[in-house]
């Protein structure tokens, strides 16, 4: 085998003694064997930090992959944090997971480290959507939770969500801090996994019903509803955890015609029926599609694994389906409830709604017309979680979006929440058909109204080591050398994020 750098074949040397697991063990001594250099590179060049997403990753052997060492030395860092910030002790936390495969075993795993460290766990008996363990730290009065899920990502990923007291995900200090205490672990003896069962309470249908009525109870024209109850509609969950709660949701709200597609709604980790998860995607809605053309539908509706996050599909003018952005579907659904706000009285003054700076700023124009403060922040839903809880009591929270398909409706929970974000998609195409208006006339409108804005997102996938240190130097030469034309159009001013202000300008505020 290729030489490894000195740093790198410690770790390894390490992962192959006696305080591992032989099974751990002997699936690193295969790639030691097949001569996988690269791989090994790749597994042990570094730890895995929490960032925007939390701790996400490969799974298999190695420091800088997903596996029950990494997973468990996360919770064991997160346990010292918490016993720190609540030295009285008396501290709670969730644990949930969606449909990735190991999700079940690492989840246990979690469980186990939570209790092991004297931390009374309460443990989702089946997968859930994230978003309902963000309601459930804040209904349950916990001080923190964690959700097993690499979101959209390809089925060899898993991922470890953590979440904060408020029930939004962990963000500056604690990020960091956290990240300090993991660091601290420089031997898995040091990570209690052995648990105590007498400290872990498994919930589900309780935690359920109480979701679902907050999620009903932000409903703004249920005799829309109630008149549309047969709006055909077609859900796919994509093999993930919305199949748990989605088509309850819509049952609860009153709709009567949600058809499944029955391939998708199987769970399975391997995601058997598509090549990406991700509803971003048109290859990932064709199932949802092909139902949708065969029953003549009037709304596609379709959810990523851990169900956080929803692609929509409406007809054109000439009754073709067509794939709605985020961008697109956000901004129909917020004209819509602003608008029905207005419409309704429930306007003060007091209200806002918030994004992210990179989501359209037709949303800003459409709240600045209906005088309602928009907030813009960084990338990540954590931020809106965040700015939900630093105006909690001050001023009143209508809805959040973020770009890539991720809405939250109502203040029940700190992150993106597809389950009310399908419910309030389907009450709006319920209204406007009810009003004779497709989804797509409803865009034309706003469009006409606020003008046309467009956009094109273009993904590109750096892999490995090599592939980090690519997207470093690119980062850093766009700092020291920021480009002087972009698209054939001179650039007129560059502005650096780790420095956005924090006061108010305009109707926006960058926080």
């Amino acid at each position: 085998m290729a030489q490894l750098d000195n740093q790198i074949q410690e770790r390894v040397n390490k992962w192959l003694g006696e305080d591992y697991d032989e099974e751990t063990r002997s699936s690193l001594q295969q790639l030691i064997d097949s001569n996988k250099t690269e791989d090994i590179t790749d597994a042990f060049y570094r730890d895995l930090e929490f960032g925007t997403g939390g701790l996400r990753g490969i799974m298999g052997v190695g420091t800088n992959r997903v596996n029950k060492y990494t997973i468990g030395a996360a919770t064991q860092g997160l346990s010292n944090y918490l016993k720190q910030q609540y030295p009285e002790g008396d501290i709670k936390v969730v644990i949930s997971y969606d449909n990735r495969n190991n999700a079940t075993v690492f989840a246990q795993i979690v469980a186990d480290v939570f209790s092991a460290n004297g931390i009374y766990t309460y443990f989702f008996k089946e997968l859930r959507p994230t978003p309902e363990l963000s309601f459930a730290i804040r209904h349950l009065g916990c001080q923190s939770g964690v959700m097993l899920t690499a979101s959209h990502n390809p089925r060899e990923y898993s991922g470890y969500k953590a979440y904060w007291n408020d029930g939004g995900q962990i963000i500056a200090p604690h990020d960091k801090n956290i990240i300090a205490e993991v660091n601290k672990i420089s031997s898995v003896k040091q990570i209690n996994f052995k648990g105590n069962p007498d400290l872990i309470e498994m919930i589900g249908d309780e935690i359920d019903s109480i979701y679902l009525e907050k999620v009903k109870a932000v409903s703004l024209n249920p005799d829309a509803i109630k008149a549309q109850h047969d709006l055909k509609i077609v859900f796919s969950p994509i093999h993930g955890a919305g199949v748990k709660l989605v088509p309850a949701a819509l049952k609860a709200v009153g709709f009567t015609n949600v058809n499944l597609v029955k391939e998708q709604c199987v769970i399975d980790g391997n995601f058997p029926t598509v090549v990406y998860p991700n509803p971003e995607e048109e290859e990932a809605m064709t199932l949802s599609l092909k139902l949708a053309r065969e029953i003549d539908a009037d709304l596609v509706l379709a959810t990523d694994p851990d169900a956080d996050r929803v692609g929509i599909a409406v007809k054109n003018d000439k009754g073709a389906f067509i794939l709605l952005n985020g961008n697109q579907t956000g901004t129909l659904l917020f004209h819509y409830l602003l608008t029905q706000w207005e419409e309704k009285g429930k306007l003060t003054g007091n209200e806002y709604i918030v994004k992210t700076i990179v989501t359209t700023y037709l949303l800003d124009k459409i709240a600045a017309s209906k005088k309602v403060m928009c907030y813009n922040t960084l990338t990540g839903f954590k931020f809106i979680g965040d700015l939900m809880t630093k105006l909690e009591g001050k001023q009143q929270f209508i809805a959040g979006c973020e770009e890539s398909y991720g809405y939250l409706v109502g203040d029940h929970a700190r992150d993106k929440d597809s389950v009310v974000a399908c419910t309030m998609i389907a009450e709006m195409a319920a209204f406007y058909k009810n009003k004779g208006i497709t989804l797509y006339e409803s865009l034309q409108d706003i469009h006409v109204e606020y003008g046309f804005y467009k956009e094109a997102l273009i993904s590109i996938t750096k892999k490995g080591k090599s592939g980090a240190e690519e997207i470093a130097a690119i980062m850093h030469s766009y700092r020291v050398q920021p480009p002087v034309m972009l698209g054939g159009h001179r650039v007129l001013k560059v502005k650096r994020l780790s420095k956005l202000n924090r006061n108010r300008y305009g109707n926006r505020k960058s926080i």
